[in-house]
């Protein structure tokens, strides 16, 4: 009897989960991703993505062959969520953290993307003279957050290069960004909406207009908590507010908002 697909897609998670642990190192988790059995190496006490890197690969698009980077990529969740949902032509990751850019690497690699995933230690800073220009058509980022102001840095390096503005600001990521983007490329992040109007003049300076916006609630009742965006590089002032996007209809259970879009 044939086996069903079902079937196939368990005994193909199970190979992928047998490979990964022969390469999983000490401290370190094996997660699945819920999409084409991919798989995710992470470690608890550096850092693990979280719902915005999820929301922000259901927010953008990206166009057949497009070349994309993620700023900051950390353990490479961006570039393998955007393999599994788009039909890009290749993608690159690039991240500081050599610990980071490990666990990308050798999910990249356990997942079977290696053709298609490039991972590369570097600073968001130099990501100009690293790729050149107008040498993709989509950069992503989830970058941090916080500026050293901004509430209690976490005492772990890892978490706080993470979290604050350690190694890099929101005008690095924006100016590198517009630097390697095509003329009409587009540029899409997650941030915080109490930043939004620096975000916005930071884009506009670097020659990236908002075209896109969608603000994030963790419930209905409460104020929103992320913002994902989307500009384009030379494009006309024109933008699009969407409605707002709802993750949880009560604690533990997601808004039809969440299942409906990312079948999670």
């Amino acid at each position: 009897m044939a086996q069903t697909e079902e079937g196939q897609r368990s005994e193909r998670l199970r190979a992928r989960y047998l490979l990964a642990e022969q390469q999983k190192k000490d401290g370190e988790r094996i997660d699945e991703l819920q999409r084409n059995e991919y798989l995710i190496f992470q470690h608890p006490g550096r850092f693990c993505f979280g719902m915005d890197a999820v929301l922000l690969s259901g927010f953008l698009s990206v166009k057949p062959g497009a070349r994309v980077l993620d700023l900051g990529t950390g353990t490479g969740i961006l570039p393998i969520l955007t393999e599994a949902k788009t039909k890009a032509g290749h993608l690159t990751g690039l991240e500081i953290q050599e610990e980071s850019a490990d666990m990308a690497a050798r999910s990249v690699a356990v997942n079977g993307l290696s053709e298609k995933i490039d991972i590369c230690v570097g600073d968001i800073k130099e990501a100009g003279r690293l790729f050149g220009a107008a040498s993709f058509d989509v950069v992503t980022s989830n970058p941090p957050y916080m500026t050293a102001e901004h509430g209690l840095k976490n005492p772990e390096l890892p978490k706080a290069i993470a979290r604050h503005e350690v190694l890099c600001t929101l005008e690095d990521v924006v100016r590198e960004a517009a630097f390697v983007l095509k003329p009409r490329g587009d540029f899409f992040m997650v941030h915080r909406p109490f930043r939004l109007a620096e975000i916005i003049r930071t884009l506009s300076a670097h020659g990236l207009e908002l075209k896109r916006m969608r603000l994030v609630y963790p419930y209905v009742d409460k104020e929103p908590n992320m913002v994902l965006l989307e500009a384009c590089k030379g494009g006309r002032p024109r933008v699009t507010v969407e409605p707002p996007l709802i993750v949880f209809r009560e604690p533990g259970v997601y808004h039809e908002d969440i299942t409906g879009i990312y079948g999670y």
